[in-house]
């Protein structure tokens, strides 16, 4: 009686978690994230906010998920977008070697795109624009191009091996690359941003925030508590770490 009882259990269970879950006017396929609502407990919940995003005759699935930054969010289309390393695009006269960010830079609102190796992170204008306004412009395009069997990229165009080692490299330099390379890029990358490495002089390493991290209110938090903490416990050498920015960056900022 009791096996009966628990098979019982086990079916009904069954048929909860293959019935559809309605995501803002797209059907999921029956998938449930936790809640992205944390509370106090200072863990970082990194699943997507929108479980899955299907257009109807598509075979394509879209994921969102949040960055720290509001006026960023990280689209995971479930396909490869880099082979490997990021490309960022701060504006539309950038984007000559990608048709995919050509087309994102046309949607209104759209002001950055950064490309990973399997996610797509856009900025836009300001918390006036509205993601939910943004966002259907987006998923169309992205899912446009990615059956339309375009590469992403022009072939001569590829990420800049910034941290690549390099035969002019001391060993203070090497280790800080290695170090951005495999214990912090990753995971600023999980957050929809990137971090370049811009030199080393007189024990200040200098770095490029993209993506998320370009406006993020906490970029100089992350760069303090986090990457220069880290850096300075593996490297005696660094005394501080700053932000390099662009032109055109300290010109929208200004």
């Amino acid at each position: 009686m009791a096996t009966y009882m628990q098979v019982g259990r086990l079916l009904g269970i069954s048929a909860r978690l293959s019935r559809p879950v309605a995501v803002s006017g797209y059907q999921s396929a029956g998938l449930h994230w936790p809640s992205h609502n944390t509370g106090n407990t200072g863990i970082s919940n990194r699943w997507p906010q929108n479980p899955l995003w299907v257009v109807p005759g598509r075979t394509m699935f879209v994921q969102t998920q949040d960055t720290p930054n509001p006026n960023s969010l990280k689209f995971l289309p479930g396909r490869t977008v880099l082979e490997e390393g990021t490309m960022n695009f701060a504006s539309p006269r950038d984007a000559h070697c990608s048709p995919l960010v050509r087309q994102l830079f046309r949607i209104d609102g759209v002001t950055g795109v950064l490309l990973g190796p399997d996610f797509i992170t856009i900025s836009k204008s300001d918390s006036n624009m509205e993601w939910k306004v943004i966002k259907p412009d987006v998923f169309a395009a992205i899912m446009d191009f990615f059956t339309s069997g375009l590469p992403v990229v022009n072939e001569d165009s590829k990420p800049s091996p910034d941290t690549a080692p390099s035969d002019d490299d001391d060993e203070v330099v090497a280790m800080i690359k290695e170090l951005l390379d495999t214990r912090i890029r990753p995971t600023v990358q999980e957050d929809g941003g990137d971090v370049l490495y811009r030199g080393f002089e007189d024990g200040i390493v200098k770095l490029k925030l993209q993506g998320s991290c370009t406006s993020c209110p906490s970029s100089i938090i992350t760069l303090k508590n986090g990457i220069q903490n880290m850096l300075q416990f593996y490297v005696p050498e660094v005394e501080s770490v700053e932000q390099v920015k662009d032109e055109e960056e300290q010109a929208a900022q200004a």
